[in-house]
């Protein structure tokens, strides 16, 4: 239950980097007992609004009161002192110390000869058994626990600390379906005892899972303040990008209204397979289609489009490209033919976080012409305005590093690098991970206008929903195996495609057969 006076009232705050207002008059409230998430796309404000409210940004106006007094951060330290702590995505924790060792790191128990680490070992076990983590030994290695828990230690460090607010950026990036009950759990555990927390997440399903009220900024502005249960997701959506919400239904209108040509594919694969990575599969891809590729996690969907694009050589199989047999062994010869892949790995396998937004989107340009035949400046402008201009990469300044963009505009700027190789078949492989619901609407329009043009798109992601809205015909995947094929459209939903992977017979019939064999 919140009480009637906020812990934190932000009131106004403007904050003016050179050539930009990031903030212009924001207000924020944040009530003890109460789970609040901030809304709106990248670069709306949400990053700049937390750390002006933890002291990594001075505002130039404005007040902020923390349980009532105001506060003038100067530093991390002054925010840590009024009782906010911070939870970041890539946790910062010590993996060569012990998990009560971090817990406790900076608030150890001392004595007269030093660190009193039996204390202090006790002190940590009693601030995991407060989250539900009693299970942990606070002795054992850090390293030996997965990314879901080092995150419940970091919290954990936060209650030990005492702190008023919590504010826990993007915990669930990287967390499967059980790890965010167990985070969401902790997260209950903490608002019922009257703590404060600010919850940023680009996923809409857990925002209405677990936050009472949420604030929506747009363009450095204050759009409004809600209570969760009272917003619908197509209003909250209309709000954050400044659109009617009628709109946010185009894509799927747009799949719905297109059919698939009844011409040979421009791609087919006949028993196409990688021994310990995919079962034998056929494929075909036509051109102006979407063709999704839908399953959990490890069901083959990247392996698939790995062998499709040459990253990786199948062992067995045949492909014909535009009706001729073809050898596809690597990603130079899928770029020769007119294929293109871009990979879930956005970091590490995409951008080049130095370079700059125009060097990024070349890249392929020129590796397909020949290192040695550079591209004359003149063109590579050309191309990279258009690209820029088309998809709406903000912002608009092509010399800038990529690395100080925003997830989804990095995201635009790596579909620019490959749709100006000008492919007849591009992969997509979780291309609106991590980005803010406008960034997401902006590429779902752009795939559903690419494949209108005649592009074949190969779209892969872990939201089903967003396979089942946007593709034409899906492939279902599981244990690295096809299992079904269905044509898209109104009557198919992501429950169907659960209900196709949960009653797939071919695992039993497999387990069946093994306990024959043993039997036997």
């Amino acid at each position: 239950m919140t009480r009637s006076r906020p812990i934190v009232e932000m009131s106004g705050i403007s904050i003016t980097f050179p050539g930009v207002k990031a903030l212009d008059r924001v207000d924020f409230r944040l009530f003890p007992g109460e789970v609040h998430t901030l809304m709106g796309e990248n670069g709306a404000g949400k990053s700049t609004t937390i750390k002006a409210l933890t002291g990594v940004y001075r505002i130039d106006e404005g007040e902020i009161r923390i349980d009532g007094e105001v506060r003038r951060l100067g530093g991390t330290a002054d925010a840590q002192a009024a009782g906010i702590s911070t939870v970041y995505q890539e946790v910062n924790l010590c993996t060569n110390l012990t998990i009560g060792e971090n817990v406790m790191l900076g608030q150890e128990v001392r004595g007269p000869l030093g660190i009193n680490w039996r204390a202090t070992h006790r002190a940590a076990r009693a601030a995991l058994e407060k989250l539900g983590l009693g299970h942990l030994d606070p002795r054992s290695p850090l390293s030996t626990l997965p990314l879901a828990l080092q995150q419940l230690v970091a919290i954990s460090r936060s209650v030990v600390a005492e702190c008023k607010v919590l504010i826990l950026d993007e915990p669930t990036s990287s967390l499967d379906a059980a790890e965010v009950e167990q985070l969401f759990g902790v997260i209950r555990r903490l608002r019922d005892e009257g703590v404060a927390i600010l919850f940023v997440s680009h996923f809409l399903d857990q925002v209405y899972a677990i936050s009472d009220r949420l604030t929506v900024l747009r363009n450095g502005m204050f759009i409004g303040e809600h209570m969760t249960r009272d917003i619908s997701r197509a209003d909250l959506i209309s709000q954050m990008i400044g659109k009617d919400s009628a709109a946010l239904t185009v894509v799927g209108a747009a799949g719905a209204r297109r059919e698939r040509a009844e011409a040979d594919p421009v791609y087919s694969a006949r028993g196409m397979g990688r021994k310990g990575a995919l079962d034998e599969v056929d494929i075909d891809l036509h051109r102006g289609e979407v063709v999704g590729l839908a399953g959990l996690l490890g069901s083959g969907r990247t392996e698939l489009a790995r062998l499709v694009y040459g990253a990786d050589r199948p062992d067995t199989g045949t492909v014909t490209l535009r009706g001729e047999k073809a050898e596809i062994g690597a990603p130079a010869a899928a770029l020769a033919h007119g294929i293109a892949f871009s990979s879930e790995n956005r970091r590490d396998e995409g951008i080049i976080r130095d370079l700059s937004v125009r060097e990024n989107i070349i890249l392929a340009v020129q590796a397909k012409r020949g290192w040695a035949r550079p591209l004359p400046r003149r063109e590579q402008d050309e191309i990279v305005q258009r690209y820029i201009t088309a998809l709406g990469v903000r912002p608009a300044d092509p010399e800038r590093a990529i690395g100080n963009l925003s997830g989804g505009n990095q995201q635009k700027v790596l579909l620019g690098r490959w749709l100006a190789t000008q492919p007849d078949i591009l992969i997509l492989d979780e291309p609106t991970r991590g980005i803010d619901v406008g960034a997401k609407a902006e590429i779902q329009e752009y795939v559903a206008q690419l494949a209108d043009d005649g592009v074949s798109v190969v779209f892969i992601s872990s939201e089903l929903e967003e396979v089942v809205r946007l593709s034409d015909r899906i492939v279902v995947m599981k244990d690295h195996r096809k299992i079904a094929e269905i044509d898209g459209g109104g009557d198919v939903s992501a429950d169907e495609i659960i209900r196709i992977i949960a009653e797939d017979p071919s695992t039993a019939d497999a387990r069946e057969r093994a306990h024959e064999e043993v039997a036997s």
